[in-house]
This record gives C-alpha cells, sequence and structure tokens, in this order.
C-alpha cells in the first residue's frame, strides 16, 4: 500500500491547496504572510519552488540540482542555510503555483510543469530535470 502524500483520504489529495508563508526564508520573492497555491505532485526541476519533506520536516524552497548531480533545497534570503538533499530521506509534496501579495498574484508555470502530474512515477528520490516529464 500506498503512503499519501498528505494526510488524509480521498480525491481532495490531488487538488491544489493554499499555504501561507511564515518567516522570511523566501524573501523577496515571497514575504512573510503572503499565499502560495500548492500543486500536489512527486516530481521537481531545478529552479521549482516545492513543499517538501526532508527527514520528518517539511520546507518551502527552491530546488536546485548542481552539475554535479547534487541536490539542495535553496532559501532565496541569504540569511537562511541551504538544505542539501544528498543522502537524506525526502519527498516533493508539491510545486508552488502561484503566489498572492494582497491580492496581486502571481502564477509560476514552470513550462510543462501541468504534464508532471500526469507523467510516469520516477523511483524513490528521482527528479525529472530533463524538462520532459
Amino acid at each position: 500500500m500506498t503512503e499519501p502524500m498528505l494526510e488524509g483520504t480521498g480525491c481532495a489529495l490531488h487538488e491544489p491547496f493554499a499555504l501561507q508563508v511564515l518567516g522570511p526564508d523566501m524573501e523577496p520573492e515571497f514575504p512573510d504572510r503572503c499565499i502560495v497555491i500548492v500543486e500536489p505532485t512527486e516530481y521537481c526541476r531545478s529552479g521549482m519552488y516545492v513543499f517538501a519533506e526532508v527527514e520528518g520536516v517539511r520546507w518551502f524552497r527552491q530546488f536546485h540540482r548542481d552539475g554535479q548531480g547534487r541536490e539542495w533545497l535553496m532559501a532565496l534570503n541569504p540569511d537562511f542555510p541551504q538544505i542539501e538533499l544528498t543522502g537524506l530521506e525526502w519527498k516533493v509534496l508539491g510545486i508552488v503555483i502561484q503566489r498572492n501579495i494582497r491580492r496581486q498574484i502571481k502564477h509560476y508555470d514552470y513550462d510543462d510543469a501541468g504534464a508532471l502530474a500526469s507523467a510516469t512515477p520516477l523511483p524513490g528520490n528521482a527528479v525529472d530535470i530533463t524538462g520532459r516529464a
């Protein structure tokens, strides 16, 4: 039996959901108390803003993969540390598709991000960075 990405059951787990950003970690793009809309998916590519779980702790960060294949979760605010994912237990819970700051809405497209939800699952912690998912 597979474990659901988030607690609960039913089709609602596959629908976008809203979260409020708490703290300055992702400023200036995502200021404290702004609202983000997250599209549930297990996939991401370098440069995407993701909601991820690392060693049981959930993070909102930007995913990066360097030239040597190392993977990172990066805060946009340089005052906060990077999280190197190499050797850690982690999974993507969703990608940010929209931001709302005092009714000013910005959408994040990621060039074919919608295709990610219908793609064949990659094994383990594999991450598609080819743009073909």
